[in-house]
């Protein structure tokens, strides 16, 4: 059983990678991104879209903690 669930693991995490080799292959026009005046580098698409997901994805869990300790410390000064 625990042989079944590392070859499934390994091969999800292949399809992964996969997926996102083709991503980044069908995706290499390269773009500039204008925002509220700045514009930046001309750089592929796949790599604002990837860069773009891994700021999310630091940014998400800290608000998350963020809100929490709030709570966390009105709680207390609610006791």
């Amino acid at each position: 059983m625990r042989n079944l669930k590392r070859v499934v693991l390994a091969v999800f995490l292949l399809l992964v990678i996969l997926i996102v080799l083709a991503f980044v292959l069908e995706n290499r026009q390269p773009v500039s991104l204008l925002f509220l005046g700045w514009s930046g580098p001309q750089l592929p698409l796949s790599v604002i879209i990837v860069f773009t997901l891994l700021v999310g994805m630091l940014i998400g869990p800290l608000l998350a903690w963020i809100v929490a300790r709030l709570r966390r410390v009105s709680r207390k000064q609610l006791i």
